[in-house]
């Protein structure tokens, strides 16, 4: 986001394409970039494309169009699932000789249009490191007239796994809890925000690791009844696995696997609580579990406690 700001006080490019992990980056930025536009008329010179309204034609006829009385128009195309050749192709094509007054801004939360990444400005909106990530937040409190204990802040963010764009939605909840107190403290902090599914499952399995029978039934006790779960769990080993078997880089296995390289990076340090052979061995587990819920020959729940409890004693 500093760059952003930096090279917006230079130059307005052309284009610019938003990719990443946090959502919460993707709308700041953007925020950032209608404010150095200085636009006016956003009733016409402003212009959004989704998956509702999308086709390429239309989204490079709109950038053809000139500003009315404004210095630029801007056209939002927003996080399109699907992208054929030929789109890309004219995208590609009107890339190489854009209109001057329009500023195409890309959402690509799905990673379609990586491609293009050299033809753009192009915005990095994966999670904050830590240092950073606890400066925007001690900030963001602060304009609230609140502080927060180094103890509370470390908490919030591993609850929310990172991401500003979980934390932004529990800053009220905490601001507003206690009005009286300026401080926010862990004790809250630990009462008023769920953890993040990711992060549970990230809890347990360092229990199973770690050989915690007790801890690993605890934590399953709490998230059994959550949509997706036993999905999470799955994909969680899978990958593992594949990290286990890999010598690609972070980056390159994170594109293969289709999940985000923090991700990666993450579960890299889980690895080396198993050996090849018991992660081969819980991949073969969990084809067997899929099988059997599949099959009718295993409800999601018992599934589950079968899962968890089986890779406990590989």
């Amino acid at each position: 986001m500093k760059k952003l700001k930096g090279k917006l006080k230079e130059k307005i490019e052309a284009c610019y394409l938003f990719a990443g992990d946090d959502y919460e980056l993707f709308s700041r930025g953007y925020s950032m970039l209608l404010r150095a536009s200085g636009l006016n008329l956003p009733e016409i010179n402003l212009v959004k494309f989704d998956d509702e309204n999308f086709s390429m034609k239309a989204v490079i006829d709109a950038c053809q169009i000139m500003p009315m009385a404004s210095d630029y128009r801007i056209v939002l195309l927003k996080n399109i699932e699907k992208y054929n050749e030929s789109d890309k192709k004219m995208l590609a094509n009107y890339l190489k000789n854009p209109v001057s007054t329009t500023i195409l801004v890309i959402f690509d939360f799905y990673n379609k249009l990586q491609a293009l990444k050299n033809d753009c400005c192009f915005v990095d909106c994966n999670r904050f490191d830590k240092t950073t990530l606890s400066s925007v937040v001690v900030n963001d409190f602060a304009k609230k007239d609140k502080k927060i204990s180094a103890e509370a802040l470390d908490c919030l963010i591993d609850f929310c796994n990172g991401y500003l764009s979980r934390i932004v939605c529990e800053i009220d909840k905490l601001v507003y809890y206690d009005i009286e107190n300026s401080l926010i403290t862990k004790k809250m902090v630990e009462a008023l925000v769920t953890k993040d599914s990711e992060v549970v499952v990230f809890q347990l399995t360092e229990a199973i690791a770690s050989r915690n029978a007790d801890r690993a039934m605890q934590i399953l006790e709490s998230v059994k009844k959550e949509m997706g779960i036993l999905g999470l769990i799955v994909n969680h080993f899978r990958r593992m696995f594949f990290i286990s078997i890999s010598d690609l880089p972070d980056s390159q296995l994170a594109s293969l696997l289709n999940v985000k390289e923090y991700a990666i990076s993450k579960q890299r340090a889980q690895v080396k609580n198993f050996s090849k052979m018991q992660l081969k061995k819980i991949y073969a587990l969990l084809e067997e579990v899929d099988f059997s819920i599949k099959s009718g020959a295993m409800l999601q729940e018992n599934a589950l406690y079968f899962l968890v409890l089986s890779i406990l004693y590989i």
